[in-house]
């Protein structure tokens, strides 16, 4: 199955679709991607005008070189309209709210690739982020990660998530089901967005960043936030460590070198060192040099 490359988003920055003095400013934060917001940060009655204002809004929040991305409404009647404003090129991709399974993807996905031909995009270009926000989708999890078209990205929506479970949305209600939509989005090479702790309180970015750094030991691959001043902390936390680049660097070498000597196993720093801890380093190097790409851009 065609999907579109996974991308590069340690930040998402939340902008609501309908408030130009956020909008304005967003390229400005330094986000891996802008995600503009038709769902709950916009009131009913305003969404029609949020849908009018998106072919400027998206133009002016990559003025910075960040992604843009929409958030879409769940209802099919809303969801369409949302769909057909948003599809222009440009677009990253598709945050679908309240996914369920492969087969409301796939009604998506159809219109998606309507709109792509009509307005000569590649067809299959814009990406989607599928958001679990029910557990009748947990049952789902792995086919949406392997079989679900365009997906990119997976994350736990945790409040619409607590509220359907009848939970208090916090790090012991909401870890466990984020590492479930975690497992099968690793599964399937797709990346798994979001940070295992409380985001409840936006006025400490030290916490925040902690919360991400443990999120980021967990395999995921980028968080979102609501508050701008919260970026750099999604940056750093996302960002491998120039240390962790070097020893990375340095396990590489002595593989290459124990290999050439022809010795399959070899110690660096008083440690063994065997095949999953270099395809490990290799992998952090190639997340690196891809945030290094991205940077230069």
């Amino acid at each position: 199955m065609n999907r579109p490359v996974p991308p590069v988003w340690r930040s998402i920055l939340y902008v609501p679709g309908n408030v130009p003095k956020f909008i304005d400013r967003a390229h400005e934060r330094g986000a891996d991607c802008v995600l503009v917001d038709l769902e709950d940060s916009v009131q009913p009655a305003q969404k029609p005008e949020a849908r009018a204002m998106l072919p400027e809004t998206m133009r002016k929040v990559v003025r910075g070189g960040a992604d843009v991305a929409v958030r879409i409404n769940r209802p099919l009647r809303l969801a369409i309209p949302d769909i057909e404003a948003a599809v222009r090129p440009g677009l990253s991709a598709l945050f679908v709210t309240k996914t369920e399974g492969v087969q409301h993807l796939r009604l998506l996905d159809e219109v998606v690739s309507e709109l792509e031909r009509e307005r000569g995009m590649p067809v299959g270009s814009v990406g989607f982020a599928a958001m679990i926000e029910h557990p009748r989708a947990l049952t789902e999890l792995a086919d949406i990660a392997e079989r679900g078209p365009r997906v990119v990205a997976m994350m736990l929506g945790g409040e619409d998530f607590a509220l359907e479970t009848g939970s208090v949305p916090g790090d012991e209600t909401l870890e466990f089901p984020k590492r479930m939509v975690a497992f099968a989005a690793q599964a399937h090479g797709v990346s798994m967005i979001g940070i295992l702790g409380t985001v409840a309180d936006y006025s400490n970015p030290d916490a925040y960043r902690k919360s991400a750094e443990r999120a980021r030991r967990f395999g995921f691959s980028g968080g979102t936030c609501i508050h701008p001043g919260l970026v750099d902390a999604l940056n750093g936390a996302f960002t491998p460590t120039a240390d962790e680049v070097a020893y990375a660097r340095k396990l590489i070498a002595a593989d290459e070198k124990a290999a050439a000597e022809g010795r399959g196993s070899f110690s660096v720093d008083g440690k063994m060192i065997d095949i999953p801890v270099i395809d490990r380093a290799r992998r952090l190097i190639q997340r690196h040099e891809a945030i290094e790409r991205r940077l230069k851009r």
